[in-house]
């Protein structure tokens, strides 16, 4: 009998890849996984929650690398804010795990809460990804995001007044510390991905909680998107994830060109003079380079952000609190952080 459903899903898996060749994933991730890193073997790590997105993304995994299957893992989290619909959840995925001959790294959420939101259901998820990762060896972590998540996130980062860095995500391949997060279906709509499952016989897991209105990312994919689409009248998610590319690269850019003025100096000084006469973009990220590398700078609003690009672009002599541990200050041309009660709002010298 487990031989009867194993083959089964190797036969399901390989019906999918017909339907979706190596062509249909993004480019910059097949790039990836054809060059040296992935060549170093480690394992590759698969979120795996059963629904359509991640049930597709592991079976074309399997199917298009064999050569990979030995170092292929799956990591599934029971959030367990559905109850009895998430331990079937996990039951579903071990099941398509030992068929496919995967191991499976099942793990549960041990503070659940019925107001859980979406950055703390997040959070843990990727706190449980990343502890699985070190146990696992593996440095490389596949995700299901699709054209559909392109849009969705767009709109979301619009609405909190994100730059270019945020509106390009969810990218192909990004790096994260001394890892990389590869989301090959970029390429694909989610309406082609459930497509391609049914014409393949292959059933997969709903999350019910995806067409309830209590998260932010739902109330977006039901009622802004469609709205969106229609109004625009063209296919402006197609959209979405074109100008994603293109933010993509103008970002790029903008760190290449920060990365060859280093204006980053050792002992976590900010040399702001090397960067008179640049763009303001560039005095703004090399100042959130410079605030991320203080320790004991406290969290800062917006409102004081802005105040403190503005004298380190001036380049005048100032000093700015930086909550209650310590002051940025700038003298000749450098901006450091120095310890001490502050005692001041910032914005004030």
């Amino acid at each position: 009998m487990r031989n009867q459903t194993g083959n089964r899903w190797q036969r399901r898996a390989d019906a999918l890849a017909e339907l979706l060749p190596p062509e249909r994933l993004h480019p910059a991730v097949r790039a990836w996984a054809e060059g040296r890193r992935a060549a170093a073997r480690s394992p590759w790590a698969v979120a795996f929650s059963g629904g359509a997105d991640s049930l597709c993304l592991l079976l074309l995994l399997w199917a298009h690398w064999p050569d990979r299957r030995r170092q292929l893992v799956a990591l599934h989290f029971n959030h367990r804010l559905r109850g009895r619909e998430a331990d079937a959840d996990e039951r579903f995925c071990r099941n398509v795990c030992t068929a496919l001959g995967l191991h499976a790294y099942c793990d549960h959420w041990r503070r659940a809460r019925p107001d859980t939101s979406e950055e703390e259901a997040r959070a843990a998820r990727f706190k449980f990804f990343n502890r699985t990762m070190r146990r696992a060896g593996s440095r490389a972590l596949w995700l299901g995001h699709h054209q559909d998540d392109i849009a969705e996130t767009m709109l979301m980062r619009l609405a909190r007044g994100s730059g270019t860095a945020g509106l390009a995500a969810p990218r192909p391949v990004h790096r994260v510390d001394d890892r990389v997060h590869l989301r090959p279906l970029l390429l694909l709509k989610k309406e082609e991905i459930i497509a391609a499952l049914r014409a393949a016989g292959i059933p997969w897991r709903e999350d019910r909680t995806n067409t309830s209105g209590g998260f932010f990312r739902n109330r977006v994919r039901r009622h802004v998107v469609p709205a969106w689409q229609q109004a625009a009248g063209r296919d402006a998610v197609a959209g979405a994830a074109l100008a994603r590319e293109l933010l993509e690269e103008d970002d790029d850019a903008l760190e290449a060109w920060l990365e060859a003025l280093r204006p980053l100096r050792p002992g976590r000084t900010l040399d702001a003079a090397s960067l008179a006469g640049r763009p303001r973009a560039l005095f703004r990220r090399a100042l959130r380079r410079w605030l991320a590398a203080q320790p004991l700078a406290g969290e800062l609003s917006r409102q004081g952000f802005e105040d403190l690009l503005a004298v380190v672009m001036a380049g005048q002599p100032a000093r700015r609190s930086l909550g209650r541990k310590g002051f940025a200050v700038i003298r000749g041309g450098l901006l450091r952080f120095e310890p001490g009660r502050a005692g001041k709002k910032l914005g004030r010298k």
